[in-house]
């Protein structure tokens, strides 16, 4: 009896957990979807969310709220998003050269304008976050009520913008022409689609999505700002998308499987499995690795993605 109810404890914490932390992972890959269905791959996000993270910390510090800190990140988010937009796109550069050295600039602006911010202050400074949000009585269900239905407004609004973002890539005129630029974009400029305006909108998007989950980071799960952060959440959102095959439902659940190897690591630790925690820190990213060589099964990608385009 004694056993039953620590492994059922055991599970209702760690699903829990996995559902929390597969919240940013998710948010960074919904947004990434579109940017890769435009033909852009965004290799960015990782810094884009470490940007919208200081964002959102400092808003959040200067004004005491996190719904302002959410938006200072998203608004961060879409500025420097502009900038990768116009060198992946406009310039036409190397996306994924152009992602890589944007990660590094980003680790030092935030490093920058921290310092700069906190130059004459002792310590950590706590800020207002998020607080769980219980669901009248669906919370109160037995398992699925503590996993599902006791977190933050950020989270819920999260799994809203799953079948949001399904909405739009499959059941409205931009979604259609966002899909047809990334497989086809000479044919969607022939019929008279702008590939540029697409693929803006597509970076855009991933971005505002990045930095918002920057935000989550900060405002939902830590409270405190370290360079540190983001630890590879960025392109483990990557992996997620091509794990969810380019597609808001299956990266739902791509997330939650990354988020409970995430949350697995967390609490085989407190257990003292007597595994090296070197090894369980590993497995969110053993999970990437996987996801990324094809090893887990053949993924289609958008046949236009990372090719340019120049209009004739």
């Amino acid at each position: 009896m004694e056993t039953d109810l620590v492994s059922s404890t055991f599970l209702v914490a760690w699903l829990a957990a996995a559902v929390r932390l597969a919240g940013p992972l998710l948010l960074s890959a919904l947004g990434e979807i579109f940017a890769e269905r435009s033909g852009v791959l965004n290799v960015g996000i990782e810094g884009t969310m470490l940007i919208g993270a200081i964002a959102s910390y400092l808003a959040a510090l200067a004004t005491g709220s996190p719904i302002i800190g959410l938006l200072a990140a998203i608004l961060a988010g879409v500025v420097v998003s502009l900038f990768l937009a116009w060198m992946y796109v406009t310039v036409q550069a190397n996306q994924v050269v152009v992602g890589i050295i944007f990660n590094i600039l980003a680790l030092g602006l935030a490093s920058y304008f921290y310092r700069l911010a906190m130059g004459g202050v002792t310590g950590p400074q706590k800020i207002a976050m998020f607080e769980p949000v219980a669901l009248p009585f669906l919370s109160g269900i037995p398992l699925l009520g503590p996993i599902l239905f006791n977190h933050t407004a950020l989270l819920y609004a999260v799994m809203l913008l799953v079948p949001v973002a399904g909405f739009v890539l499959y059941r409205t005129k931009l979604g259609l022409r966002l899909r047809a630029v990334g497989e086809n974009p000479r044919a969607a400029s022939t019929a008279g689609i702008s590939v540029s305006r697409m693929r803006y909108v597509g970076v855009l998007v991933s971005g505002a999505a990045a930095g918002a989950a920057g935000a989550y980071l900060i405002l939902a799960q830590v409270g405190l700002f370290r360079e540190t952060i983001v630890a590879g959440q960025g392109f483990i959102a990557l992996a997620i998308v091509i794990f969810g095959r380019w597609d808001p439902y299956k990266a739902a659940l791509a997330a939650l499987v990354f988020g409970a190897a995430d949350a697995l690591q967390l609490s085989l630790q407190l257990f003292h499995v007597g595994l090296p925690p070197q090894l369980l820190l590993s497995l969110p990213y053993l999970l990437t690795v996987l996801a990324m060589s094809g090893l887990l099964g053949k993924a289609h990608q958008p046949e236009a993605l990372m090719t340019s385009h120049r209009k004739e």
